[in-house]
């Protein structure tokens, strides 16, 4: 009988395990169960269906000669007699199991939506859990109710903002993360005014540390984004009133909750796998016997990532190990990293660039006629941290260094300066 895999979820880390399972010559009849109606496709670049770059159908990922079920929800998973049920009330049999579930939207205290959102198992999403928010409150033991507000995850939700953009006046964006800033601009880019409401002192402070917060806050300025911290968002009123929690409203007849994302563990809590944040997983990427969970919905060592780097490097690993072209395969963690290349916004941070305690090292450029800032954390001659905001000419050097724990040079400062072929 053919070996049968099962991924549940057909995102970027579907799509990447899958293609990789392929390439590394693995013999299985490998079947992507996706609730969404298309293809894998690249969430990363979406902001840009917004500026109207790309189509969503433009952003297709490659899945080897995987199966593709799109369309096809899994409302149930049974990991003794190995076999999922899918919403139609089919019961499909597996050999293995990859739960690439992704995550879900942190909606904001206050703020309906436009749609209401739906875990597998069919009922309302309760936001009652620890997430990876970002600048606002989350909503506690109760699911939002259908609203104006606007959620953005999928390809879908993006081509029903850009329609809404169209007829629209003014945009308020809930979150200045990295997700809200991306939507901002891109609507910015549009000609709709923008305000982006957000929690913290200064934006993406996941990733920047105060003063490149505040070069963020002036590049969007010039884009036609005024940006207000400090704040949370209390209501949005069917009128297009948004009440902040100082007391001041914003006329938006546009409202986007960009608000992070938390991981999408309802199949497997139901199912009795080990759910903290996210799937709890070992260094074989395993929760259970026969089944496994990357990318976004997986916690490995106490830790769940978000973004694509940490996903992808969890689908090779899985790939190698399930396709036998390296069974031990083990995966070890992903360092902490991010970047930003939006038009004019550009900027990549390693590590914590915001730790400067326990005899760290800081060293700092900055040039405000050219609106750059470079940041450089040390803990001893290793690379704890570092943030380079609108001058990224040294960052492949930096990234290396950084990933592969390299002692850095004696004068670090030229890892600052210097062009890549320096190193």
């Amino acid at each position: 009988m053919t070996r049968r895999i099962a991924v549940v979820g057909a995102g970027m880390a579907a799509a990447r395990f899958a293609e990789r399972f392929q390439a590394f010559g693995g013999d299985a009849e490998v079947t992507l169960y996706g609730a969404e109606p298309r293809a894998p496709y690249n969430r990363v670049l979406l902001a840009d269906v917004l500026t109207g770059r790309y189509a969503a159908d433009d952003l297709t990922l490659p899945s080897g000669d995987a199966r593709l079920r799109t369309g096809c929800e899994v409302s149930a998973l049974d990991t003794v007699a190995h076999t999922l049920r899918l919403a139609d009330g089919a019961h499909v049999p597996y050999d293995e199991l990859v739960l690439a579930t992704g995550a879900e939207p942190v909606l904001p205290e206050g703020a309906g939506v436009a749609r209401t959102l739906r875990p597998a198992d069919g009922g309302h999403v309760p936001y009652d859990e620890p997430a990876q928010a970002t600048g606002v409150g989350l909503v506690a033991g109760r699911a939002l109710r259908p609203g104006s507000a606007h959620v953005v995850r999928t390809a879908g939700d993006f081509e029903r903002l850009a329609a809404a953009a169209a007829r629209a006046q003014h945009a308020a964006v809930i979150g200045g993360g990295v997700l809200g800033v991306s939507v901002a601009r891109a609507l910015a880019s549009r000609g709709l005014p923008v305000t982006i409401v957000h929690q913290a002192a200064h934006l993406v402070e996941r990733d920047l540390d105060g003063p490149a917060g505040e070069l963020l806050r002036g590049v969007l300025a010039g884009l036609g984004v005024e940006v207000r911290t400090g704040s949370t968002v209390r209501a949005v009123h069917a009128d297009g009133h948004v009440e902040l929690s100082d007391g001041r409203t914003l006329d938006a007849d546009l409202v986007v909750a960009a608000c992070g994302v938390r991981p999408r563990t309802a199949l497997a809590r139901a199912a009795g796998l080990p759910v903290r944040t996210g799937v709890v997983v070992d260094d074989r990427l395993s929760c259970a016997p026969d089944v496994y969970a990357i990318g976004d919905c997986a916690e490995h060592r106490d830790r769940t990532h978000g973004t694509a780097g940490p996903a992808w490097e969890q689908a090779d690993v899985l790939a190698a190990r399930l396709s036998g072209a390296a069974p031990d395969a083990a995966y070890g963690g992903s360092r902490p990293y991010a970047r930003l290349s939006a038009g004019p916004l550009e900027y990549a941070a390693f590590g914590d660039p915001a730790a400067e305690e326990g005899g760290l090292d800081v060293l700092r450029i900055a040039d405000a006629t050219r609106g750059s800032y470079k940041k450089l954390v040390l803990r001893g001659d290793r690379i704890a941290g570092a943030v380079l905001f609108g001058d990224l000419t040294t960052v492949g050097a930096l990234a290396r260094a950084y990933e592969r724990d390299e002692i850095v040079p004696a004068d670090p400062f030229h890892l600052l300066t210097s062009s890549p072929s320096a190193y």
